[in-house]
């Protein structure tokens, strides 16, 4: 399986945040006829939300935007896009990934953040994105992978993060 991949460095909150912009800025100008899969790793407190924040507020999305750990999935509407964020830390087995109904979000304008996605084990499709973030001494280490045409169609797009 072929892959792009991009290491950036983040110092601060603030600069995940604007990789989360990029990274929504760079998305297909034509939504594929499936959901855009994102794929967010990371110990807790890497930045997963914060970059999935920076995300949803460069595609227009207001208000409160938290980590859905107890409700497992919340929904935005961002013209074009109808996005799902989802956190699956609590999952107890990978089967419980299919009580989401996910497949009923697999369609056309639909873009998929998934926090903890190990937690599904085989029971989610292959992410376009994968984004890992790691938490060191000097910031927050995230790793962006481009995974099939469309992952990596999409990350040679990102060019570069300001």
């Amino acid at each position: 399986m072929s892959s792009e991949q991009r290491n950036l460095l983040s110092a601060s909150e603030q600069v995940t945040a604007q990789i989360g912009a990029a990274i929504a800025r760079s998305l297909p100008a034509e939504p594929p006829a499936r959901a855009l899969r994102v794929h967010l790793s990371g110990d807790l407190g890497a930045g997963k939300t914060t970059l999935v924040r920076g995300l949803l507020r460069e595609l227009g999305v207001l208000g409160t935007v938290r980590s859905p750990t107890f409700s497992l999935l919340e929904h935005y509407h961002a013209d074009p896009w109808s996005v799902l964020h989802l956190d699956l830390y609590r999952l107890s087995t990978p089967e419980d990934v299919l009580a989401l109904g996910l497949a009923d979000h697999d369609s056309s304008g639909a873009l998929w953040l998934i926090e903890w996605p190990e937690r599904a084990g085989n029971a989610l499709p292959r992410a376009d994105l994968e984004i890992r973030l790691r938490g060191e001494a000097a910031g927050h280490q995230i790793e962006i992978l481009g995974r099939g045409d469309l992952g990596r169609a999409w990350l040679a797009k990102l060019g570069s993060i300001s």
